[in-house]
């Protein structure tokens, strides 16, 4: 499973790049507003940092025409940017005009199965079911995207799953047994994966026995 970090935070997105499991990066309006930059200044600076890596950058139109203008635009700003489009009928219309001109998509807000079958067919690169979301409403996030693993497999959609919306590290755990391509996880679920108290009180009990039997590597 490839992990995302889902943030505009140049500094988070360097940890995690610096711990060597960084596959790619998705933001949104609302993340890059919380940079306090300008949001191009922004989002350059996460291109820079990883120019090798797919970065989701979002349009603000909702009409075809605009979605589409706008797209181009985000895809000149760095060979590795991926364009997160809204699952909407004119966003549907989209995705199928971008990928002809071969520009990547990441088709957003997606909440259903079969929402995610629509995208799979108009040819996005990337769909992203929001699982949090789903459980925020008192259905089954993890359900979902179950569903759209299987369904997926079934017809050989081109297209990859990031699941998105994460909350928890459950969250995570849960995404990596059901085989989901990618997960776009917030830095904070990230650092939180790192943690268990046994390795915490195992560790300090290596050090004092260490320390005890006097043992020095250098």
């Amino acid at each position: 499973m490839k992990i995302f970090v889902d943030t505009a935070k140049i500094e988070e997105i360097r940890k995690v790049k610096e711990w060597g499991i960084l596959d790619g990066v998705t933001t949104n309006p609302t993340l890059l507003s919380q940079t306090g930059k300008p949001w191009k200044e922004a989002a350059l600076e996460i291109l820079k940092e990883v120019p090798d890596k797919p970065v989701s950058l979002e349009v603000i139109a909702t009409d075809f025409e605009g979605m589409v203008k706008e797209a181009k635009e985000l895809a000149k700003m760095g060979d590795n940017v991926v364009v997160k489009i809204p699952f909407t009928y004119e966003g549907i219309k989209a995705v199928q005009a971008l990928k002809a001109e071969g520009i990547k998509t990441n088709v957003t807000l997606v909440f259903s199965s079969l929402q995610a079958l629509l995208a799979g067919k108009a040819g996005a690169t990337y769909v992203s079911p929001f699982i949090g979301r789903v459980d925020d409403i008192a259905y089954n996030g993890m359900e979902v995207l179950e569903e759209i693993i299987q369904i997926y497999n079934l017809y050989d959609f081109e297209t990859q799953i990031i699941a998105a919306s994460i909350r928890h590290v459950d969250h995570v755990k849960n995404c990596a047994l059901l085989g989901v391509d990618i997960a776009t996880i917030p830095f904070k679920v990230i650092e939180q994966m790192f943690k268990h108290p046994l390795t915490d009180v195992g560790l300090k009990r290596f050090l004092e026995d260490a320390k005890k039997a006097n043992i020095t590597i250098l």
